[in-house]
């Protein structure tokens, strides 16, 4: 393979990633728990931007219960998040000689 040919490569796939982490910061996903009781909405970075708890679990004696949910919910919205990443890398490198199981961030 011929060098110009290689960084060519290097450049598109390089301005693939700056636009795919571009779309990132953009993009949302919700998790939830508790049958839609409790909402985690976080940005493609995985940063929280929103919580919604229905209020019938705002009761003293069900403090755990809501604890685990908010933690469920946003394991879910995480888990949400990493399927969408691995879909935009799919995407982003189609075509480029990249080895197996690299991770570009």
């Amino acid at each position: 393979m011929d060098m110009m040919k290689l960084m060519k490569q290097a450049q598109q796939m390089q301005a693939k990633v700056q636009q795919m982490q571009a779309e990132l910061e953009e993009a949302e996903t919700e998790g939830q728990a508790g049958a839609g009781m409790v909402k985690v909405t976080l940005s493609g970075k995985g940063v929280m931007k929103g919580i919604v708890i229905d209020p019938s679990l705002l009761k003293e004696d069900e403090k755990e219960i809501l604890e685990d949910l908010i933690l469920a919910a946003h394991n879910d919205a995480m888990q949400k998040n990493a399927r969408m990443m691995d879909e935009k890398m799919k995407t982003a490198t189609v075509g480029l000689p990249i080895p197996p199981g690299m991770k570009l961030f």
